[in-house]
């Protein structure tokens, strides 16, 4: 098996050492099914300084990154025949499962992480898509960065022990996972469903299937497609 590969065009390499005790990514590192190559801006920065931003044209607060780093460190990196470069920025569109899945078909992503008040306008030219992980700032790309190495790793076969637990998580089919529970069976006078200890597979499941649609509905009604209404057509918004 093809291992998949991340390079990450950061400022701060350092920021990335948590993502190694991370259990599906440990497991998936250890196991060559993913590699993940840090390239340090400041590396290819300019003259003694190593100097990486500079003041904005027309004025205004903070620092902006040069764009001749970035360019040298995306064309320092080894690329693979199918890859894209994703640029984590605020302004970009906002992260979806859909995005992490379709990404696994390729052999590499190299992710560009933003810094301070950003970056030369020119960065973008770089990227074949823009990324955020929502309506909010952070104040760098590195903690979207390793959103997406966790998110799609683990997506990846043999990264989990059972691929099976992908199927009915939140956001697989546009709907949000269905309650689960474990031992004890009462717990504070919270009592598990009758229905999860009849050892009914078919209720069961049917029970998971209306439980999901229910939950969706009342966090995140715009997920909901028509022909999920449609098979529900008794459930109504709480």
């Amino acid at each position: 098996m093809t291992s998949f590969n991340f390079d990450v065009i950061t400022l701060f390499p350092k920021a990335f050492e948590s993502i190694n005790n991370l259990g599906v990514i440990t497991k998936a590192l250890d196991k060559n099914i993913i590699n993940l190559h840090l390239h340090d801006l400041r590396d290819f920065g300019e003259g003694s300084y190593r100097q990486v931003d500079d003041k904005p044209y027309g004025g205004g607060a903070g620092m902006v990154l040069k764009p001749e780093p970035i360019y040298k460190a995306h064309d320092s990196v080894n690329k693979f025949p199918n890859n894209k470069t994703l640029l984590m920025t605020p302004q970009g569109k906002v992260l979806k499962q859909n995005d992490l899945l379709r990404w696994t078909n390729l052999d590499q992503l190299i992710i560009i992480c933003g810094q301070y008040e950003g970056f030369d306008e020119r960065v973008r030219c770089l990227a074949d898509e823009e990324i955020s992980l929502g309506d909010y700032v952070l104040s760098g790309g590195e903690i979207p960065a390793m959103s997406i190495v966790n998110g799609l790793s683990r997506l990846l076969p043999g990264v989990l022990g059972d691929s099976e637990s992908l199927k009915d998580e939140s956001h697989n089919n546009h709907l949000l996972e269905y309650p689960q529970y474990t031992r004890p069976a009462i717990f504070k006078d919270m009592k598990v469903p009758d229905i999860l200890v009849s050892g009914n597979h078919n209720e069961i499941k049917a029970w998971r299937k209306k439980q999901m649609f229910i939950r969706t509905l009342e966090r995140r009604k715009d997920l909901v497609k028509e022909d999920q209404i449609q098979e529900f057509p008794n459930i109504k918004e709480t």
